[in-house]
């Protein structure tokens, strides 16, 4: 069974950093594609970054330069690290797995339950 754990959540000032993890469990992880995504209240579900098999990335415009997403494949752990942090980055995070590559399209078969971030100005 698969399941996705997210943490490293939390409340900071604008400007400020956070680390995402994503810990998976019950499958193959170097055999999945992952992403993050996030969600702010009365909005939809929106791609922030992806990872393919080969390592390529890629990222919403909005975060594009100041969040980078990696994985330790010996770890079983998706990260992303946010740095930069802007008021209209809080939403509740999101990792995400699929045997298929959605790229920034919440398709994916596998989410975790979330970790929220919250940016004060």
């Amino acid at each position: 069974q698969v399941q996705l754990v997210e943490s490293g959540g939390g409340s900071v000032q604008s400007g400020g950093s956070l680390r995402l993890s994503c810990a998976a469990s019950g499958y193959t992880y170097s055999s999945y594609y992952m992403g993050w995504f996030r969600q702010a209240p009365g909005k939809e579900r929106e791609g922030v970054a992806a990872i393919d098999s080969d390592g390529s990335t890629s990222y919403a415009d909005s975060v594009k330069g100041r969040f980078t997403i990696s994985q330790d494949n010996a770890k079983n752990t998706l990260y992303l690290q946010m740095n930069s942090l802007k008021p209209e980055d809080t939403a509740m995070y999101y990792c995400a797995a699929d045997h298929i590559y959605w790229w920034l399209l919440p398709n994916y078969n596998y989410w975790g339950q979330g970790t929220q971030v919250t940016v004060a100005s």
